[in-house]
Order: C-alpha cells, then sequence, then structure tokens
C-alpha cells in the first residue's frame, strides 16, 4: 500500500519504519524543512530510530521524506501524527487542523485517513471529519474511511516498542474501523478494536491521566512523609510488597515530556468548556505536579541552611540530568529543567549536565569535581552517571530519584 504520515517527530517516524518494514510505500511529510532535510541524509533525530534503521529505509527506496506536499497524492492510507501541545496552559490544535486540510485535498474515493495524536474525545468526529469532508467534497464512512488509532510511543521504551504494544483503532463506521484494522494488523502485532471513536480517545488521554494523578499522590505523600519525619521510600517499598490491590509509583522533581504534563489537561479542559464541569482530581493533580520543581528547590534550600549554614544565593549547585526521563535526549515541560531555572533565579550558580541533552542553555559535559560544589541535585537517573562515584565524592547530594546509596550526606527527595 501507498502510506502517508503526516509528522515525522516521535510519533511519525517509527511509524513510517515500521511500514516501510512491513513492505508499505512511505511518504513521510514533515513541515519543518531543516528535518526533512536530515531525513533525507539518513540522519535520524528521534531517539527510537537509528541512522541504520533509517538509510536501510531509504535505500530500499519504500520510504521517501518530503516537505513538498504534493507529494502526497495517490495515498491509500494516511496517518495524521501531529503534535498536540499546550499554548498558554490550554490544548492546541492547531497543528491537527493543518495537516488536516492538507490532507484533505489529496482525499479520494476509498482511501484511509487514521488520526493518532493525542487530543480529547470528539476530535476526529468533530474538526477531522467536517475538514475532510469539505474540502474532499466527499462523504467520511461512505465514499472514504476515517479513524483513530492513539499513539502509544514510549521513548527509550526497549521492552515495549512500537510492534509489540497493543494498538486500539476506531472507525467512524464499522467499515471504517475494519480498514483501520486492517492497515495496523499489517505492521503490528496486536490489534484492539474499539466500538467508537471517543471510546478510543478518551482511552487515550485517561491512560496517561491515571499516571499523573498517581503521580501526584506519592508527590504529595513526599512532602507529608517529610514533615512526619518519614522515609517515603521505605514506605512506599512496604507498601509494594502487597501483592493485590496497589501499583507503586514513585515521587520524583515533577513530571514532563510529551503526554503526562499535557493530556490530562485536554481532558479536563474539554469537559470544563463543553459541560461547564470540573475534573477536579485531575485539575488537582495538575496544582500538584507543576509545584514539585519549587518544592525541590526549597528542600534544597533548606537542607543547605540546616546542614552548611549556607544560603542557596550564591551556592554552587551542580544538576544531574535536564531530560525528562533516563535515556532520552526529550527536554520538553521537563521538571529538571524548570528546577534548574528556579535555582538560577534564586542566585544559585547552578551547572547542569546531561548526556543525551544538547544544545540547551544548560547543558555542559565536563562538570568541575563534585567535591567542588556546595551541592548536587539528582534530577534524572540517567545511567551514565556513576552514582558510587557521586556519592563518594560529593559532600552533599539531593536524589530525587531514589536510586542514589544512603549515607548521611545524601538525602533523598
Amino acid at each position: 500500500m501507498n502510506i502517508v504520515v503526516m509528522g515525522q517527530g516521535y510519533v511519525g517516524l517509527p511509524l513510517a519504519m515500521a511500514a516501510v518494514e512491513a513492505g508499505h510505500h512511505v511518504i513521510g511529510f514533515e513541515v519543518d524543512e531543516q528535518r526533512c532535510k536530515q531525513l533525507c541524509s539518513g540522519m535520524s533525530y528521534i531517539g527510537d530510530v537509528s541512522d541504520k534503521a533509517l538509510q536501510e529505509a531509504l535505500t530500499s527506496g519504500r520510504y521517501q521524506p518530503t516537505c513538498d506536499e504534493r507529494r502526497l497524492a495517490g495515498f491509500d492510507v494516511a496517518v495524521i501524527a501531529v503534535p498536540t501541545p499546550l499554548k498558554e496552559r490550554l490544548p492546541d490544535l492547531s497543528a491537527v487542523r493543518l495537516a488536516t486540510e492538507t490532507l484533505a485535498r489529496y482525499v479520494r474515493r476509498d482511501v484511509t485517513v487514521v488520526l493518532e495524536s493525542t487530543t480529547h474525545p470528539g476530535t476526529t468526529r468533530q474538526i477531522v471529519l467536517p475538514l475532510l469532508e469539505v474540502r474532499s467534497r466527499l462523504r467520511a464512512g461512505i465514499s472514504f474511511h476515517l479513524g483513530f488509532s492513539p499513539e502509544r510511543i514510549d521513548p527509550g521504551n526497549e521492552q515495549w516498542t512500537f510492534a509489540n504494544t497493543p494498538k486500539i483503532v476506531a472507525g467512524l463506521t464499522e467499515g471504517c474501523r475494519d480498514r483501520v484494522q486492517e492497515f495496523y494488523a499489517s505492521i503490528t502485532q496486536n490489534v484492539i478494536p474499539a466500538d467508537s471513536l471517543e471510546e478510543a480517545e478518551l482511552a487515550k488521554v485517561f491512560e496517561n491521566t491515571f499516571r499523573h494523578v498517581n503521580i501526584a499522590l506519592v508527590n504529595e505523600l513526599c512532602r507529608v512523609a517529610h514533615t512526619l519525619g518519614v522515609d517515603v521510600w521505605r514506605t512506599l517499598d512496604l507498601a509494594g510488597s502487597k501483592p493485590f490491590g496497589f501499583k507503586k509509583f514513585t515521587p520524583g522533581p515533577g513530571v514532563g515530556g510529551h503526554c503526562l504534563p499535557v493530556d490530562p489537561v485536554f481532558l479536563s479542559h474539554h469537559v470544563r468548556t463543553k459541560f461547564g464541569e470540573p475534573f477536579r482530581l485531575v485539575e488537582l493533580a495538575q496544582d500538584i505536579n507543576e509545584a514539585q520543581p519549587s518544592y525541590v528547590v526549597t528542600r534544597l534550600q533548606n537542607a543547605l541552611n540546616a546542614r552548611h549554614g549556607k544560603a542557596l544565593k550564591d551556592a554552587r549547585v551542580l544538576a544531574l540530568g535536564l531530560a525528562y526521563k533516563p535515556g532520552v535526549a526529550d527536554s520538553r515541560q521537563s521538571p529538571a529543567v524548570q528546577v534548574v531555572t528556579e535555582l538560577k533565579r534564586k542566585g544559585a550558580h547552578v551547572d547542569a549536565v546531561d548526556p543525551h541533552v544538547t544544545g540547551t542553555v544548560h547543558g555542559l559535559f565536563t562538570p568541575l569535581p563534585y567535591q567542588d560544589y556546595d551541592a548536587v541535585v539528582l534530577l534524572t537517573a540517567h545511567k551514565e552517571f556513576d552514582l558510587t562515584q557521586i556519592a563518594a565524592e560529593a559532600p552533599y547530594v539531593l536524589d530525587t530519584r531514589g536510586v542514589m546509596p544512603e549515607a548521611p550526606h545524601i538525602e533523598r527527595l
């Protein structure tokens, strides 16, 4: 089949590679000209797609990255996999609208269009469908097929990849769903049909809302436990020994990345604006997690004062990690970056090191010796960090991830 993937980011590029590997011919449409040139040269900017895999796809002749929309003509299946970020703390669907409008000019009879971008329930039916119908002058569900299949990409996860992660599929009609299911069955191992578009859309945002709320719960527990003088990490280990009715989450400096700080907002904002009802637990979780970087800074400030009689202002601090999770180069919405920014705002002299994140105002690769800092704060537990060496040389460490060895000068969040 001839496949078009709108957007060659962390979702679209792995999808395009999977389709090429399955034998499909893929047009990877990317509006960023610099990214497009990079793809054409065989250089991947996505951690889960190696340069070798990209080069093999290009050599096969079945993958063609482009920013020329005329190349979209003649597709059998088109997948919209563009970003759905927040803009001024509100959901921004402009990329979805633009991609849909562009694609609509090339929709013809019997093609299939699928939305993968994460969004609120109703987006496929209420936004994508009318844009496609008006521009193409064809009827969805009759002249062409329309569906939704939420992305479940977890960057850096070597166990659960695009191929083996269960794939939810939904369609405007049963016939639409069958077409969507047929496509994804050709590139993934486990396809799960949903009964409606909205059911699948809600399932996606709830998956990450579930994590978001539970992380907020343990982040608040972390604060309460510290006030009580109780080790929250040991408490969670004890609770986690229960073999039923409990799922262990751990605290940290906050939440980041492309999903957790964003997806719950799509859900709560949609419910509030469309129905006038607050999604109270989600909104509270958002408040708690957004406040966590400031809590980390306060803990560090208090520790410097209590342990060393030193103010945070003019203190030398080494921040380890800027990415939102270990093993990736993604610092979008990263709480680590927020911690570093606030430390600097309060007058601390901060060096930040991350072996994966480059080109940032904070990123360094050759920090001073650990003993030259008043404090080291571990924000992202990259495997490249030598925790034993840090423990041996740093005068004080605030471990926000609970991975450092126990010692009198090491304090866990």
